[in-house]
């Protein structure tokens, strides 16, 4: 069922499917939209309601009306929530996804359980190998704007640009830098509920020792390894995830 909300003067689209007591929503990541998890959608929906938003500036919902930080998007996550009426859901945001989760969480402590996917929320200081790659993909975008060297442009791009701010608009590139440097840390330990953190070992863009320290600071917490999975570990290993999650979902089915 497509279900479309107005919260803070943008229209959210949201996926409903499922007919469960206990209420999952699923939260994606940047650049992304609720089809990221058609699959987890589809496994959870015969025990439970399934709530898979389109964060505004993505998928079918409205970009935002000014340059969202997380708290933004946590405050649109919970119009969602008190429009429907749902009581306690349980949460899982991957990546960007999770970054909103953790805030709303922190903010509403209305959760019942969160899972959190190769989340972002922990600001690192960069390293001089950043700002190398910042200013190659500067000069490589000005290189192959060449006709010549064109068919080359996507491959050398991916290596060094930040896809997720080359493909944004000028608005959602402030949403971008805005919520990237927000460092959540001090919101973790303000989470109550019981928190599955899952991660890639191999994920490069979420540490896997963010994970370790998200699990350091929420009192309730464990951490999943995905071994040789990357920043999209839930689809690198599908299967296993869906074993993870069944496990600590079983006692709210």
């Amino acid at each position: 069922m497509c279900l479309v909300v107005n919260v803070k003067g943008i229209s959210v689209y949201v996926d409903k499917s499922g007919e469960g007591n206990q209420a999952v929503i699923l939260l994606h990541g940047w650049g992304q939209s609720s089809n990221s998890f058609q699959d987890v959608r589809n496994f959870l929906k015969d025990a439970f309601t399934v709530y898979s938003v389109d964060l505004p500036g993505f998928g079918l919902s409205n970009k935002p009306n000014y340059p969202y930080n997380t708290q933004d998007y946590a405050e649109v996550l919970k119009g969602i929530i008190d429009e429907y009426r749902i009581q306690t859901p349980i949460i899982i945001g991957h990546s960007f996804g999770g970054r909103v989760a953790i805030k709303y969480t922190a903010l509403f402590n209305q959760v019942k359980k969160l899972i959190l996917i190769d989340s972002a929320g922990i600001v690192h200081k960069k390293p001089l190998t950043y700002y190398f790659k910042v200013y190659t993909f500067k000069f490589l975008r000005r290189l192959f704007s060449l006709p010549i060297l064109n068919r080359y442009k996507k491959r050398a791009l991916r290596r060094f640009g930040s896809n997720d701010y080359k493909q944004a608009d000028d608005l959602m590139k402030q949403v971008l830098v805005r919520v990237v440097n927000e460092d959540l840390r001090t919101d973790l330990p303000k989470i109550k509920c019981p928190t599955l953190l899952v991660w890639g070992t191999n994920d490069y863009v979420t540490p896997l020792k963010d994970a370790y320290i998200m699990k350091e600071l929420i009192p309730d917490a464990g951490v999943v390894e995905i071994k040789g999975a990357g920043h999209f570990s839930y689809l690198d290993n599908l299967p296993y995830f869906l074993r993870v999650l069944d496990v600590f979902l079983k006692e709210d089915k």
